[in-house]
């Protein structure tokens, strides 16, 4: 999934007004223990086996999460666990008189894996900025700067954000990532990725 695909999925969804839409989701949102935005879904998995499912999860998560900015954290068969960290690339951009700025994420996705069901965990820490700051003048050349904005620090979570616009659009396109991901996932434990993975071959 690129970026463009899934502001179009966004857009579709939740309207093309950023702030507007990040204020009606801000009801449905809060925050967890560590600040962070968590989002869990029980999946229930009729006829599949604990091996099973962790055998085709294993198989989507490698076929998934394959940037290089990607990893798999933790792969434990024996508790039926699977921790990665996937990346979403310049899921908002905006542009202020000197400053332009490239939002991207690093959610956690967590799976925990039980006879006839899975249980996945996905959570966001922070956005990651890519910062470019011109300094006006053609011989000077812009500088670069990263940062890590904390999600308790963004609208809607706070009121007051001089980045408003950045934080509103860089949160639907997280909780957009979110459902994409579920969904994805509840596809191939139910369907399988493939199509072909029950074939007597």
């Amino acid at each position: 999934l690129r970026a463009e695909e899934l502001e179009n999925y966004a857009k579709e969804k939740y309207g093309e007004k950023w702030v507007d839409a990040a204020t009606n989701l801000a009801s449905e949102l809060t925050l967890d223990k560590n600040k962070s935005l968590t989002y869990v879904q029980v999946i229930e998995c009729p006829g599949k086996t604990k091996e099973q499912l962790y055998v085709l999860l294993n198989y989507w998560v490698s076929a998934t999460f394959k940037d290089a900015n990607s990893v798999i954290q933790l792969n434990d068969k024996e508790s039926g666990t699977i921790i990665c960290q996937g990346y979403m690339s310049n899921i908002a951009t905006h542009s202020s008189l000197f400053k332009f700025f490239e939002v991207s994420i690093k959610p956690v996705i967590k799976i925990d894996i039980k006879e006839e069901k899975i249980r996945v965990t996905y959570t966001v820490q922070n956005y990651d900025l890519a910062i470019t700051i011109s300094s006006g003048s053609t011989k000077v050349p812009p500088t670069h700067v990263s940062e890590k904005w904390t999600l308790e620090e963004c609208y809607p979570f706070v009121q007051k954000d001089s980045h408003k616009k950045t934080s509103c659009k860089a949160l639907i396109m997280t909780h957009a990532y979110s459902n994409v991901v579920m969904d994805k996932i509840e596809e191939a434990v139910k369907n399988g990725l493939i199509g072909n993975e029950d074939d007597d071959w």
